[in-house]
């Protein structure tokens, strides 16, 4: 009894193990249940693999989803149809594997590879892709190791089980010829990458595959259209997104001749030679339709003629024009092109009949996130701590590339911890020593710190490491400033729901040293979002428009590491008042413009904040100003008796206090201090006693009698008559009269947001 069924692929986390997820419609038919072994029959070989339910979604659709390896057994891609029956597999006795000769491990490997491969079923000569999960023989991170069933006993298709005994060959797995048609690794220039290698990519791998993958499969169709079928296809996206990986895997997926161009390689200094090398690489694709001609960085070799200084530069784009023109007589010839400077390229090449369709390869989501970090961890032996959902979450901005080197570095990580463990001098390595790796959930957070997203690497400043608790007092600004950005980042549905638009920016103004900085720093933490912090004066530069371009690439840069909250400290150094000053040649002016519009221009600011401070309002451009800019005006006060209380709270929190230290008593004489003086107030009060230490004791004593040091209240008495008061009465009138003045704009719409969450 055998069903027809059609082939999709495989989810990324369970590829890799032989499995089979069967519609459960079908499971029934057959009289399969969980655990049984099924022959897939495909148009050019057999594969055998393991039952597992189907998922929910695919249940009375016809569905059998297998990854590549299995595919590629059965001689079959995505959407073919198979045949589907139950396999009578016997349990293997023992088998013996043969190891590339490159790989040098000493004593009895065999448990390490029963336990990976089983349940799994093998046929002698079946390639069978292999991983310790560390280091250069991680899945993905590295290479797999491509390990080959050398003999089964008994012959046949055997299922390894956990009482198989594996051996080793003596002959390596190169010498081991295939005879079950198995064609992973590739060959004739086919890269040996599947769909299931690739995470968070759907919807761009579907429209990559209905313009490659349908034609070369199905020209039947286009006929039947009456139309051509697209020749050309534009990857675009930030670095590290998975352009190349898309074209690899299409290319392995349909068992096309694939061939790359490299720009450098086809420059030459000699006239007409770049135009030649060009043309071979399209007459070998043509002899080995169906083909894919893959050029990566295509604006390197294929710029704007208008802008090109260069006379090769020219007449390479004019033949790759007419190589692209003359496709139509060429059959089955497609071109996958890739960049991340779209804008670049010369316009000829992108309209139809050239690069059909342009297809952004944008940064991942958090499912996409998930499911990359599920691809690269596929083979790793992760401890049951690791949560790869919180990595996900954590990971704002990352592309497929950085979750790579997260999963590598941690995975180096582990190879440190066992490092002593291993005999490096000697040709092999303990096997019991590999089986023994793990890699655990404080490995990655080491491997966390050093990654940062490589799209923010120029602008890129760390997460601070403050919350609301490092902040004493300041209890309305707080709110507020979580109803403006926290909320709308972590709420979204509640503001979709009331019709309510998310502030686009914050400024926070006060008195010097009341702790502005410190509240951005603490809002950026809380929000999990990235940040970047921009110094108002490094924005400025000497050369016309350079100046305005750096606030173009900062807000390129958060959009497309959304959600970023964007620092401007200090922003009254690059946003005064237009009209006043006209000693900077109008730099001013042109980049407090260029802010006007990046805030509140045609392009949306989606989950971007911009956060800036200032101790001089009154100076900031009043464009800048208005509602739907920088729409919420928090007003950071000289702190009250009770914040001042709060705030020697936060800066005594960890000093050894004597029982003699009034905080209650400090709060109510510290009048006019604001944060930055209370701060230096414990700083010099605790110095204070430092010093009374050092000279009271020799230097050989310190150590052992350090710990009866402490802070008295006389030490705070010396403290307060050092620092004085920031603030006067003038000043606090002064800012008195600001927060009239500003707070009023933007009271309404905050007692609106907060009447919805309430």
């Amino acid at each position: 009894m055998s069903a027809d069924l059609v082939v999709k692929p495989m989810k990324q986390s369970e590829a890799g193990r032989g499995l089979a997820a069967v519609d459960r419609e079908a499971m029934e038919e057959l009289g399969l249940e969980n655990g049984d072994y099924v022959v897939i029959a495909g148009k050019d070989g057999r594969a055998v693999a393991r039952v597992w339910p189907g998922y929910p979604e695919d249940t009375g659709t016809g569905i059998v989803r297998i990854d590549g390896r299995l595919r590629s057994e059965a001689g079959v891609g995505i959407d073919d149809r198979v045949e589907l029956e139950k396999a009578d597999v016997k349990p293997a006795k023992a088998i013996t594997v043969a190891l590339p000769s490159n790989l040098r491990i000493r004593g009895n490997i065999g448990g390490p590879i029963r336990d990976k491969l089983s349940g799994q079923a093998v046929t002698r000569g079946q390639q069978v892709p292999f991983s310790f999960g560390f280091g250069a023989f991680s899945s993905m991170g590295g290479q797999q190791i491509p390990m080959r069933i050398a003999d089964t006993d008994p012959a046949g298709t055997v299922v390894v089980t956990d009482s198989t005994e594996v051996e080793v060959s003596e002959k390596p797995a190169e010498q081991i010829v295939g005879e079950s048609g198995d064609r992973s690794g590739g060959d004739g220039g086919t890269p040996s990458v599947t769909y299931e290698d690739i995470g968070g990519l759907d919807d761009e791998l579907e429209q990559v595959r209905e313009m490659i993958e349908l034609p070369m499969r199905h020209p039947e169709l286009f006929q039947q259209l009456g139309i051509e079928p697209p020749k050309g296809v534009l990857l675009h996206g930030p670095p590290g997104t998975g352009k190349t990986l898309i074209a690899k895997a299409v290319a392995n997926e349909i068992d096309a001749y694939f061939t790359d161009i490299s720009g450098p390689e086809i420059m030459s200094k000699y006239y007409g030679e770049s135009e030649e090398q060009l043309r071979e690489v399209f007459e070998e694709a043509e002899e080995n339709q169906p083909a894919i001609v893959f050029i990566d960085e295509l604006d390197s070799i294929a710029p704007k003629r208008g802008e090109t200084s260069g006379d090769v530069e020219r007449r390479v784009v004019a033949q790759l024009l007419s190589m692209m023109d003359g496709l139509d007589e060429r059959g089955q010839v497609t071109v996958i092109g890739a960049t991340n400077r779209v804008d670049a390229i010369d316009p000829a090449l992108r309209r139809g009949g050239r690069f059909d369709r342009e297809i952004e390869v944008g940064v991942p989501d958090k499912q996409g996130r998930k499911e990359i970090m599920q691809v690269h961890t596929r083979g790793m032996p992760l401890a049951d701590d690791v949560d790869l959902d919180q990595y996900a979450d954590s990971t704002h901005g990352f592309v497929g590339a950085d979750l790579e080197s997260l999963a590598k570095e941690g995975a180096m990580n582990a190879l440190r911890r066992v490092r002593p463990q291993l005999d490096l001098e000697s040709d092999e390595i303990d096997a019991e020593v590999l089986d023994a790796i793990e890699v655990t959930e404080a490995d990655f957070k080491d491997a966390m710190k050093g990654i940062t997203p490589s799209a923010m690497r120029e602008v890129f400043v760390e997460v601070p490491d403050v919350t609301w608790n490092d902040v004493g007092g300041l209890d309305d600004t707080k709110e507020r400033l979580r109803e403006t950005v926290q909320w709308p980042l972590d709420y979204p549905e509640v503001f979709e729901q009331m019709d309510l638009e998310a502030a686009k920016g914050v400024l926070m103004y006060g008195p010097p040293g009341t702790g502005k900085t410190l509240l951005a720093k603490a809002v950026a933490n809380e929000a999990e979002s990235n940040f970047i912090s921009i110094k108002g004066p490094e924005l400025l530069n000497k050369y016309v428009g350079e100046s305005e371009k750096g606030v173009r690439e900062v807000f390129e840069k958060a959009r497309s590491n959304a959600p970023t909250v964007v620092f401007f400290d200090e922003i009254d150094a690059i946003a005064g008042q237009r009209g006043r000053n006209m000693s900077d040649s109008g730099v001013g002016e042109r980049v407090v413009s260029q802010l006007l519009t990046e805030l509140d221009g045609l392009e949306e600011l989606e989950d971007v904040v911009v956060v800036a401070t200032t101790n001089r309002p009154d100076l900031i451009d009043s464009a800048l100003l208005r509602p739907g800019r920088l729409d919420r005006h928090v007003h950071v006060p000289v702190p009250d008796e009770d914040g001042r209380r709060k705030i020697f709270e936060v800066h005594t929190r960890s000093k050894p206090l004597a029982d003699d230290v009034d905080l209650d008593a400090l709060a109510r004489r510290t009048e006019g201090y604001v944060g930055a003086d209370i701060e230096a107030v414990c700083r010099e009060a605790s110095m204070a006693a430092t010093r009374e230490f050092i000279n009271s004791v020799a230097p050989e004593d310190a150590e052992t009698s350090v710990g009866n040091v402490r802070v008295t209240m006389d030490h705070f008495e010396h403290a307060l008559g050092e620092v004085r008061a920031s603030v006067d009465e003038d000043m606090r009138r002064r800012y008195d009269e600001m927060e009239e003045d500003f707070g009023k704009d933007t009271r309404e719409a905050e007692t609106e947001v907060s009447r919805t969450f309430q």
